[in-house]
């Protein structure tokens, strides 16, 4: 089995692997986070633009501001897919660095198990040859004794 400072090591790898993990992991949950925003805002400035053009439509409007209104009202559309597949892929690296997170989590925490168990095994050890020692005092006294 490794020595305590061995495992100390080795915990201390994985706390900085895990601390790297999470730190990627909140960065992604951000990217996630920050990609449905753009697409709320998004479809926001879509609903509002088709707003204004009904009012626009209302009260009259040329066929060249028509077509211009389609042309714009088909890239807010692209807009909206492309940020659709940003969230996609956000959400798709979120999902690795979760799971990366994760295992360095396992790691590290297999790691502190066994410094446990290492540490509960000296104490026993250390406690059978206390009480080893204390037996043959004992003896020795009861020997002298006679």
């Amino acid at each position: 089995m490794a020595s305590q400072s061995q495992l100390n090591t080795l915990i201390e790898l994985a706390q900085r692997e895990t601390d790297d993990a999470a730190k990627r992991l909140g960065a992604a949950l951000a990217a996630v986070a920050d990609g449905k925003q753009k697409h709320q805002m998004l479809i926001g400035y879509r609903d509002e633009y088709a707003k204004r053009f009904e009012a626009a439509q209302a009260a009259g409007i040329t066929p060249m501001a028509y077509r211009n209104f389609q042309a714009f009202m088909g890239k807010l559309d692209n807009a909206i897919t492309g940020q659709q597949e940003v969230i996609k892929h956000a959400e798709h690296r979120a999902g690795q660095e979760k799971a990366a997170w994760q295992a360095s989590e396992r790691k590290r925490m297999s790691y502190t198990t066994l410094s446990k168990r290492a540490a509960l095994e000296a104490l026993k050890l250390e406690a059978k040859r206390d009480q080893k020692q204390m037996d043959e005092h004992a003896a020795r006294q009861a020997y002298y004794k006679r």
